[in-house]
């Protein structure tokens, strides 16, 4: 297909690139899970988390051109976020015995979106590694850190509004 109509509207410039490139696709979804992390710091009450989250909202769009340009968190910077990350899950020790639900309040359940939209990102990154491209393993870590993080925020919210987890239990596992 060499020439493809090229709207004079477009929305982005690499929207029309070849399907194989999935560094569209990264830059798409990490515009969403920042689209996405602003709504949960619009619908957070806590003022400290509502800056955390736009603090995250920032990393997660320094992290959007990585695959066209370079990495350039600051190794301090994803360190921040493993340490918050681990910090939540300490909070929630005791609570989550197994799987859980993705349910709860409204806050926990988009942080639920959110945690599911950084799997994609991380599932995203493997696909361009598996094309032979470089990826920085930073930028893997990042990715699966807002997993974690978005996992443990769900998880405090939930406590926050009183709402009991639900274990989940497979019936194929």
């Amino acid at each position: 297909m060499e020439n493809i109509y090229r709207s004079p509207d477009e929305a982005y410039p690499f929207l029309a690139d070849e399907p194989q490139d999935l560094r569209c696709d990264f830059e798409l979804l990490t515009d969403e899970l920042a689209s996405l992390t602003g709504l949960l710091a619009a619908k957070t009450e806590e003022p400290a988390l509502r800056e955390e989250l736009l603090w995250l909202d920032e990393m997660i769009y320094h992290a959007n051109p990585t695959l066209r340009t370079r990495f350039t968190l600051k190794p301090e910077e994803v360190e921040a976020l493993r340490e918050r990350t681990e910090l939540l899950m300490r909070e929630a020790a005791g609570t989550v015995h197994r799987f859980v639900l993705p349910q709860g309040c409204e806050t926990a359940a988009l942080a639920h979106v959110l945690r599911v939209k950084a799997k994609e990102l991380v599932r995203l990154l493997y696909r361009h590694i598996h094309q032979g491209h470089e990826t920085p393993e930073e930028l893997i870590d990042f990715c699966n850190l807002l997993s974690g993080y978005f996992f443990g925020l769900a998880l405090k919210f939930n406590r926050s509004a009183r709402v009991e987890e639900k274990d989940f239990v497979s019936r194929n596992y």
